[in-house]
């Protein structure tokens, strides 16, 4: 029942992933959440995403952007990063995940999905066809929509730990 909100993996922090491994299994492309995945809500892009932007460039993984915000939030962050991005996105809508993908010129099966909530960025990923990875949210504070939503996600994730633990194939 909650298969479909499943990630392929989890980790504490997007700084967490091995990019390089992750290349060198096929991936080409890497499709980010903004809020609380590469900073806190609404922050700027701080140092260690500039540095992640840069050894993404010289592993050579494509990446895009892809935030539910608007137009003014997306490009303050990117100014300093200078990747693809989609704004207003309406996650976990599939449309511009494949955009994304044609952006970057790679295909669900060279592309990776990093993100901190289930129910739109998991969600509208593996609706996509696209592998995932669930990292904890960088900054406890959210809005209260969010906040909401974390408390749903917690039962979910009780129920994704449950089977991997059990050791069962969840893909």
């Amino acid at each position: 029942m909650f298969k479909k909100f499943y990630p392929r993996e989890c980790r504490d922090s997007t700084y967490d992933i091995n990019f390089e491994a992750l290349y060198k299994k096929g991936y080409r492309g890497v499709i980010f959440d903004i809020d609380n995945t590469l900073v806190c809500h609404n922050a700027d892009a701080s140092q260690q995403a500039k540095d992640l932007f840069m050894r993404l460039d010289k592993i050579g993984l494509q990446s895009c952007l892809l935030s539910n915000n608007q137009i003014e939030r997306v490009e303050r962050f990117n100014k300093e990063i200078g990747t693809h991005y989609i704004y207003d996105a309406h996650k976990p809508s599939t449309k511009n995940y494949c955009r994304a993908m044609k952006i970057m010129g790679t295909n669900k099966n060279t592309t990776i999905f990093v993100g901190d909530q289930l129910f739109t960025d998991i969600y509208g990923a593996n609706r996509a066809g696209i592998a995932t990875i669930l990292v904890k949210p960088i900054h406890p504070k959210e809005e209260i929509q969010i906040v909401l939503k974390r408390y749903l996600e917690k039962i979910v994730l009780f129920f994704y730990n449950r089977q991997k633990n059990k050791n069962e194939v969840l893909f």
